[in-house]
C-alpha cells in the first residue's frame, strides 16, 4: 500500500486517478488553467490524502495534461492501417455501453473514439460538479441569445454543459437517475417506432443498471447485474427529510419513480458508487479489458466518410494536431449526443438542403437535421430562508473534517450532488394525461450558497441581478425548489455556423416561445410555495426570500406576473436536449432516423443517444440515454448475427 499526499499548492496541482484494470496509478498533472483557478477561489487548499493499492511503486504511467490543443487544419491526411467492424464516436453514456456490449463479441474489432481524456479523482466527488463545468470537461456551449428567457444572464445566453471526456456528459452531470413515464415509451411506439413501447425497453433499463436501493432492493422494475450503479445520496441534510415529509403532509405518497408510480416524493436516485459518481465510462468501460476494444481519447470527429453509393465507411478526426481517417467494414455509430451528432451529419452532408446550401456543403441527403429540439426547463430563483444551520454553505465544506470522513468513508456533505437531494412528481391543473408535468428538484441550498464562486459562473448569471438578489445572503442559510416542466411545448433549432468543423454550431431552443411552458412552471412555483408552508419547513422558519430581480421590480412580489418574469430571468437548464436527430417512421416527414436507427438515405451509419428521442421524456434523460445504447447494441447484434 502507497500513500500519497498532494498538497492543491498554488504551483501544481496533482491528483491521482486509479483505473479498475490496471494495478497502478496514473498521475494527472493540472497546470493552473480555469479548473485550478476555481478550486482555488473557493478556497479547497485541503491537503488530498490517496490511498492506492499497487503492487509496484515503479508502475506509475506517464504524467498525462488535463486539456486539449485546438487542432491546426494545414495538415495534411494520414490514414490508420487498421480496418475495424464498427466505430462509435463518443464516449459518453450511449457511446460508452456500445464499445462495451459489441466488444462481447470477440471476432469484432470496435474503435472508440472520444474527444475528451478521462476524468480524474476530484470529478468522483459528488459536491464538485458545478466545478467541472468551468473546465475544459465542458464544451462550453450557450444557446443563443433569447427573446423570453435567459434574460438574466451575460448577453441573454444560458449555458448549455456538454462532456468533453470519457463518460461525456456523465462526467459532469448531477447524476439524477430517473427513467421517464411509461406511458412516454408507449407515446413513442404509438408514433410508429415499433419496438420502443415501455414493455420493450424496460428490459434494458433493468439490464443497465446495478441497483442497491434500501427498501426497493427486489422490485421487479431493478436488477443488482448491470454495470450502471444506482444509489441513494449516502448523506441526507435535514431539510431533504422535512422536503419528504412536507410530501406527505399534503397527501402524496414516498415513491420509487422509477417503479410503478411516478407522482409522489423521493430521495433521488443517482449514479453514484458508495458515495463516488458512477459516470459512463467508469461504469462501462473501466470493467472491462478487452483486445478487441480500442478507445483513443483526444480524438474530434469532423466528417463521416460516405461513398458514392451513400454508404458510410469511415470517418475523419483530428488528434494532437494531426489529421486522420479510418474505416470499418459494418457500421458508423455517432454517439456523440443532441448537439454534436446533429453537427456531424450536417457537416458529412446529411441535413436540410436549403441550410447546408448555403454553407456550401455538397447535400447527400436531404434531411430534417436539428429540428424538433427541445429541452426541460425550469425556475432557478425560488429561494427559502430557514433560521437553523440546515443547509448546504460553502464554509461549511471547508471543514477538514469533512474531507477526512469524505477520504475514509465516502460520506457527509461532500457527496450531495451540487446540494440536489429530493424530487418530487406532479400534476398542475395544465396536465394532460395522468402523466405528472412539472418536477420540483429540492436543493439544499441556492445560488448564494458558494458566495458567487461557481454557480453563478456556471450559469453565466449577470453580476446586476446576483449584487441584487443573492449578494445580501451569502453565508445565510437556505434552500431551494426548481419547478421544471416535463414537456415542453416550446421546440428549438440547432444549425451550423459555417463549414467550419471546429466552430460551435447555433443553439436556438426558443424557450417560452409557447406559452404553456411558462404557466406549467408557475404552477410548480405555487406548488413550492405551498410545500414551504408545511409543518415540517415551518419547524426552520421557512420563509421565501423577497428580494426582487431588478428588471421585475415594476411587478408587486409574488404575483403571478412577478413570477412570470423571474422565470424568464432565471430559467434552469437541465442539459436534457433531444430531438436533433429525430426517430420515426418513413411517413414522419422530420424523422431522420429509422425505429433501427439507421439514418434513413445512408447505408453503415446509426445514431445512438439523446438526439433519437422523438418526444421529451418525464424526469432527467440520462438513464434513458443508457437504456438506448443498451437497445441498440442488441439491434446491432441482430442485424449481424450471421456475419463473420
Amino acid at each position: 500500500m502507497k500513500v500519497c499526499i498532494c498538497p492543491l499548492n498554488e504551483a501544481l496541482l496533482q491528483v491521482i486517478d486509479v483505473r479498475h484494470n490496471e494495478k497502478c496509478a496514473r498521475y494527472i498533472v493540472h497546470r493552473k488553467d480555469m479548473f485550478y483557478r476555481t478550486l482555488y477561489n473557493m478556497r479547497i487548499l485541503w491537503p488530498v490524502i490517496i490511498i492506492i493499492v499497487t503492487g509496484n511503486a515503479h508502475s506509475l504511467l506517464n504524467i498525462v495534461k488535463n486539456y486539449v490543443h485546438s487542432p491546426e487544419k494545414e495538415h495534411g491526411f494520414t490514414s490508420d492501417t487498421i480496418r475495424y467492424d464498427f466505430i462509435v464516436v463518443g464516449a459518453g453514456s450511449a457511446g460508452s455501453v456500445l464499445a462495451n456490449r459489441l466488444s462481447e463479441n470477440k471476432r469484432w474489432r470496435i474503435l472508440l473514439l472520444e474527444a475528451g481524456y478521462a476524468p480524474n479523482l476530484l470529478n468522483q466527488i459528488p459536491i464538485l460538479v458545478g466545478v467541472f463545468q468551468l473546465t475544459n470537461y465542458n464544451w462550453g456551449y450557450n444557446v443563443e441569445p433569447q427573446k423570453n428567457a435567459c434574460l438574466g444572464m451575460i448577453n441573454r445566453q444560458c449555458a448549455w454543459p456538454r462532456g468533453r471526456a470519457l463518460g461525456g456528459t456523465s462526467i459532469l452531470n448531477y447524476m439524477i437517475h430517473t427513467r421517464g413515464n411509461r406511458f412516454d415509451y408507449d407515446k413513442w411506439a404509438s408514433l410508429g417506432n415499433v419496438g420502443w413501447s415501455y414493455a420493450d425497453v424496460l428490459p434494458y433499463f433493468k439490464k443497465s443498471e446495478r441497483f442497491n436501493v434500501p427498501g426497493i432492493k427486489n422490485s421487479s422494475y431493478h436488477d443488482e447485474n448491470g454495470y450502471l450503479c444506482v444509489e441513494h445520496v449516502p448523506y441526507h441534510t435535514k431539510l431533504a427529510t422535512a422536503y419528504l415529509n412536507a410530501g406527505q403532509e399534503l397527501g402524496y405518497k414516498i415513491v420509487d419513480y422509477n417503479g410503478q408510480d411516478q407522482i409522489g416524493f423521493s430521495y433521488i436516485q443517482v449514479n453514484m458508487a458508495h458515495g463516488k459518481r458512477c459516470d459512463a465510462a467508469k461504469a462501462y468501460l473501466e470493467s472491462i479489458d478487452r483486445p478487441n476494444l480500442e478507445i483513443i481519447t483526444g480524438a474530434r470527429v469532423t466528417k463521416v466518410l460516405i461513398d458514392a453509393n451513400k454508404r458510410a465507411y469511415g470517418v475523419e478526426y483530428v488528434k494532437n494536431n494531426v489529421w486522420k481517417k479510418v474505416t470499418c467494414s459494418k457500421e458508423i455509430l455517432l454517439s456523440a449526443g443532441t448537439i454534436d451528432s446533429a453537427k456531424l451529419l450536417m457537416l458529412s452532408g446529411i441535413g436540410p438542403r436549403e441550410h447546408l446550401e448555403e454553407l456550401n456543403i455538397p447535400v447527400i441527403q436531404n434531411s430534417k437535421v436539428g429540428y424538433s429540439m427541445y429541452e426541460h426547463v425550469g425556475f432557478l430563483g425560488l429561494t427559502f430562508m430557514v433560521n437553523q444551520s440546515v443547509s448546504l454553505l460553502q464554509n461549511k465544506l471547508l471543514n477538514p473534517s469533512l474531507l477526512l470522513e469524505y477520504l475514509l468513508h465516502k460520506d457527509g456533505l461532500l457527496t450531495v450532488p451540487g446540494g440536489a437531494e429530493a424530487i418530487a412528481f406532479m400534476k398542475t391543473k395544465y396536465a394532460p394525461d395522468e402523466r405528472p408535468d412539472v418536477e420540483l428538484l429540492f436543493v439544499s441550498g441556492s445560488l448564494h450558497s458558494d458566495n458567487g464562486q461557481i454557480l453563478k459562473k456556471a450559469l453565466r448569471i449577470s453580476e446586476d441581478l446576483y449584487d441584487a438578489v443573492y449578494k445580501p445572503i451569502e453565508n445565510q442559510e437556505a434552500w431551494s425548489i426548481w419547478p421544471i416542466v416535463q414537456y415542453p411545448r416550446s421546440v428549438g433549432r440547432l444549425t451550423l455556423r459555417s463549414k467550419d468543423p471546429f466552430e460551435p454550431p447555433k443553439m436556438d431552443p426558443n424557450f417560452f416561445s409557447h406559452p404553456a411552458d411558462l404557466e406549467i412552471i408557475l404552477e410548480g412555483v405555487k406548488h413550492a410555495i405551498n410545500i414551504s408552508k408545511t409543518k415540517a419547513f415551518q419547524a426552520y422558519g421557512s420563509r421565501v426570500h423577497d428580494y426582487k430581480i431588478p428588471d421585475c421590480r415594476q411587478f408587486e412580489f409574488a404575483t403571478d406576473d412577478y413570477w412570470r418574469c423571474a422565470i424568464k430571468h432565471l430559467p434552469s437548464m437541465m442539459n436534457h436536449e433531444i430531438g436533433t436527430v429525430k426517430m420515426g417512421p418513413r411517413t414522419d416527414t422530420y424523422a431522420v432516423v429509422d425505429p433501427q436507427l439507421r439514418v434513413y438515405g445512408i447505408e453503415a451509419l446509426r445514431v445512438v443517444d439523446a438526439s433519437i428521442m422523438p418526444t421529451m421524456p418525464t424526469g432527467h434523460v440520462n438513464a434513458g440515454i443508457f437504456m438506448i445504447g443498451e437497445k441498440a447494441a442488441d439491434m446491432i447484434k441482430e442485424t449481424w448475427r450471421n456475419a463473420m
